[in-house]
């Protein structure tokens, strides 16, 4: 098997986009509507702003991850492993890699929101030490919210 490689991809990639998209109907499936309301624009994952991940198989792309800043704090943004790649460790690596890409940024935690229907993703927050924290940006209001925070 081929060593999954994650890389600094360009969020307004087409192939980018695609993995985004995928993401998006996986949030759908679960909530409704389109998934994620939350504005976001390429600008947020470019430098000093954020960074963008992908993690890569061959040439496929099978996670993303993307942190763009919140005053000092990261928020950890599209965080996604595609059904394919699932339980291999990918997304464990993935938010390895955007906590050390935050600190060497200078943020001093990451923070995100994620909701009730993604036990998945709760679970590897918990277990990667993240704990909760005041609910916070576009759906800090909605009952099914959840979120973490971890000092870097």
């Amino acid at each position: 098997m081929q060593d999954i490689k994650i890389i600094t991809a360009d969020f307004d990639d087409p192939a980018v986009q695609a993995l985004v998209a995928e993401n998006m109907r996986d949030l759908s499936e679960r909530y409704g509507g389109s998934g994620d309301d939350t504005p976001i624009s390429g600008a947020d994952f470019t430098p000093p702003k954020g960074a963008f991940l992908v993690a890569v198989l061959g040439e496929e792309l099978v996670a993303s991850a993307g942190w763009r800043r919140h005053g000092d704090d990261a928020e950890l943004k599209r965080m996604f492993t595609t059904k394919a790649a699932r339980g291999r460790g990918v997304a464990r690596r993935m938010l390895s890699r955007i906590e050390e890409s935050a600190r060497e940024a200078g943020c001093h935690r990451v923070i995100l929101e994620t909701g009730d229907r993604q036990p998945e993703a709760i679970a590897l927050y918990e277990s990667a030490g993240y704990t909760r924290v005041e609910d916070f940006g576009y759906y800090k209001d909605h009952a099914d919210v959840l979120s973490f925070g971890k000092p870097l």
